[in-house]
């Protein structure tokens, strides 16, 4: 008799147990579950700070938030779109991949404007990170929780181009308008392509060379198939950030809204501080690789950007911004003032 009570005890104590452990597992399961979309960027810090944001979260929200990164639910350059028409509630997007819609989303694309990090976070610091946060929250219904900025730009290219007369006739992968004028008017022919398809347009003599992040161009072994590496300061610094869908964002409660916050802003400050970190490994990789990466005088950036040959990706800023009711040429004041450049 003892021990069949013993027993019974027994099932009974591993049945609570059993539904603890259900319980358990029920609690853990999160309030939200959000899909963000990310570009394909490997050896980016950009990557690295996006992949780790999931975690950041749910240790912030203690597991009532889970995020999911996803690089191929939408091309790259609708991961902005896919936010703004509420097709994905998250996503990690470039501020240049718009810049043809709204051009103050790629100042730094105007050639000879801002030519570094320190010249990007100058600028961004002044008032340009305040209005860019408005514009994507006026014009695409986004919250901006967190930016930051890729590798600096480089040339990878088949051929030296270390003057500007190299550049005449040589088809170069772009990836925003002012770059892509002011190829044009160096005698290059501009072709926009994913970064997906770069390494076989190369391989096949489909482009000359290629603008990308000098990270990414590690990442992806680019000296193997373009062994000259050049920093010619043209679009130098390329800004992204995360977004949120306006009215997601809306539906959150506010005692899951501030640890968020806090999370992407943690990001936001870690982004910048390891910025050169993610440079300098790229530059040993392409060193590894039998290439070394080849910076262009101060005098040679200067002729690259100089009025007569820069001077249509201005005029073509400054229009598309009139168009917008913008004055580009106050703006751009604005940002020689924030560099003390006036």
């Amino acid at each position: 008799m003892k021990s069949g009570l013993m027993r019974l005890l027994a099932g009974a104590a591993a049945a609570g147990l059993g539904l603890s452990a259900v319980g358990a597992v029920a609690q853990q399961r999160p309030d939200y579950d959000f899909t963000m979309g990310v570009i394909t960027s490997p050896g980016d810090v950009y990557t690295a700070m996006t992949q780790s944001l999931p975690e950041r979260i749910a240790e912030a929200t203690e597991g009532r938030v889970e995020v999911t990164v996803s690089d191929s639910l939408v091309a790259a350059n609708q991961v902005a779109n896919a936010v703004r028409d509420g097709r994905l509630p998250m996503s990690a997007a470039l501020h240049t991949y718009i810049s043809s819609e709204d051009p103050r989303m790629g100042i730094f694309n105007l050639p000879g404007l801002i030519n570094d990090i320190d010249e990007y976070v100058a600028v961004r610091e002044a008032f340009w990170r305040e209005d860019v946060k408005t514009i994507w929250r006026d014009n695409w219904n986004a919250v901006m929780l967190a930016d930051g900025a890729w590798c600096p730009t480089a040339l990878f290219s088949k051929t030296p181009i270390h003057t500007v007369e190299d550049f005449r006739g040589k088809r170069i992968r772009i990836h925003n308008p002012q770059t892509a004028e002011l190829m044009s008017a160096l005698g290059a022919l501009p072709v926009p392509m994913p970064t997906s398809e770069v390494t076989p347009a190369l391989e096949r003599g489909v482009i000359d060379g290629v603008f990308t992040s000098i990270c990414v161009g590690a990442a992806f072994e680019l000296p193997r198939v373009a062994p000259h590496v050049q920093d010619w300061a043209m679009s130098p610094v390329t800004g992204w950030v995360i977004l949120i869908n306006a009215d997601t964002w809306a539906e959150l409660p506010d005692d899951l809204k501030g640890p968020i916050e806090t999370a992407a802003l943690e990001l936001q400050e870690e982004a910048f501080a390891t910025y050169q970190t993610y440079i300098d490994r790229a530059v040993e990789r392409i060193e590894s690789l039998g290439s070394e990466l080849w910076v262009a005088s101060d005098e040679l950036k200067a002729e690259a950007s100089a009025p007569d040959i820069a001077g249509s990706a201005y005029s073509s800023w400054y229009a598309r911004a009139s168009e917008l009711g913008i004055d580009g040429e106050a703006y751009v004041a604005q940002v020689r003032e924030a560099l003390g450049k006036e």
